[in-house]
């Protein structure tokens, strides 16, 4: 037999895996999964119901053009539904940018550390990272990053609220470095976390997408609408973009059971308001008790909680594991905590204070 293998791209060479968040271990102590920034509530009123009758059609392929999600996303949004494309969460969408814009060896700028499916596309796309350390404060640092772009840069990821520190971009700010910005550059606005956002600093990234048409919107129905299970997430860009992620996407990706669970969800806002303000208020919970057992954390707008750990990040992560609680950590750097049900976080409060503790020596 030939122990030759068939030729793969080079690309993918050194690709790192993503991470999921790690699930619960089996058996044993109750255990919560805080580590994949889930929304802890079931699914909206009417998903289940909708789901269950869409379900009897799954030998049938699904609309393609998802018509009736893309016609409820442009009444929801007040955006022509020629700016709108849908892929498979968010990442799909990023993905699918990517595969729009850049040729190898061009560059893409993101600060980091952001979300970690960025270096994973891109290089998987050919282009080449380029990657702008957070600020001291756990923020993008706007200045450096406007200050790398160069002839090669074809894209920039501004994920705000910020993937996994929870920190969010003013508006006056975002504004100042959109206007650095070469307007023949896709600027990439990943507002995941938008419907948590609760500083009034803070626009939403459709007030720039509306005035400059080199700024795209993601969103996704994974975080708040509490379909992360059914991969769908949409991108908000001017027509040349738009246009670009319809012929990139994946035919029939985004299947029937995803398309009309969105829809109710969306038909459901009452009741997504009500329980995305609650995990607000839970977050203001953790903040304020980690503030006070000593901790620095910063001001999240995410429905997650970061702490800065360094060397420490795998210790207190193997803590949490022993007490029923998975957090999602990044070695040497920090842990991001999910908002997750009042029992979970309970959890997670008692042995952070312990850890502390001991930490101090008491």
């Amino acid at each position: 037999m030939s122990e030759k293998t068939p030729k793969l791209r080079r690309a993918l060479d050194g690709v790192p895996a993503y991470k999921p968040g790690k699930p619960p271990a089996e058996g044993g102590a109750v255990a919560y999964k805080l580590s994949s920034n889930e929304n802890p509530y079931p699914p909206l009123p009417g998903v289940l119901e909708t789901l269950t009758g869409a379900a009897g059609s799954v030998n049938r392929y699904p609309d393609m053009a998802a018509s009736a999600l893309v016609a409820e996303l442009a009444r929801r949004f007040e955006v022509p539904a020629s700016h709108l494309a849908l892929g498979t969460g968010s990442v799909g969408v990023a993905q699918q940018l990517l595969q729009s814009t850049v040729e190898p060896g061009d560059e893409v700028i993101y600060a980091w550390r952001s979300f970690e499916a960025y270096p994973i596309i891109t290089q998987i796309s050919g282009a080449t990272s380029v990657r702008v350390p957070l600020t001291a404060g756990e923020e993008h640092d706007l200045d450096a990053m406007a200050d790398a772009v160069t002839d090669r840069t074809r894209l920039i990821f501004v994920c705000n609220p910020n993937n996994p520190t929870g920190v969010a971009i003013p508006g006056a700010e975002l504004e100042r470095f959109l206007d650095r910005v070469p307007e023949d550059v896709l600027v990439v606005l990943d507002e995941a976390y938008r419907e948590f956002v609760r500083d009034d600093r803070v626009v939403d990234g459709l007030r720039q997408y509306r005035e400059r048409p080199n700024v795209c919107v993601l969103r996704t129905f994974s975080k708040a609408y509490g379909l992360a299970g059914l991969r769908v997430g949409f991108a908000v860009a001017h027509e040349p973009v738009a246009a670009a992620l319809r012929k990139t996407a994946v035919p029939f990706g985004v299947s029937q059971l995803a398309q009309d669970a969105a829809v109710a969800s969306l038909r459901s806002e009452e009741a997504l308001l009500e329980r995305v303000e609650a995990l607000v208020g839970e977050r203001a919970r953790l903040s304020r008790e980690l503030v006070a057992q000593g901790w620095t954390v910063p001001e999240s707008q995410a429905n997650f909680v970061w702490l800065r750990l360094g060397e420490r990040t795998d210790e207190f992560a193997a803590a949490l594991e022993r007490a029923g609680v998975t957090v999602r950590p990044f070695s040497g750097e920090g842990v991001r905590v999910s908002v997750g049900e009042t029992e979970a976080n309970d959890i997670f409060l008692e042995t952070a204070a312990g850890f502390r503790k001991r930490e101090l020596g008491g």
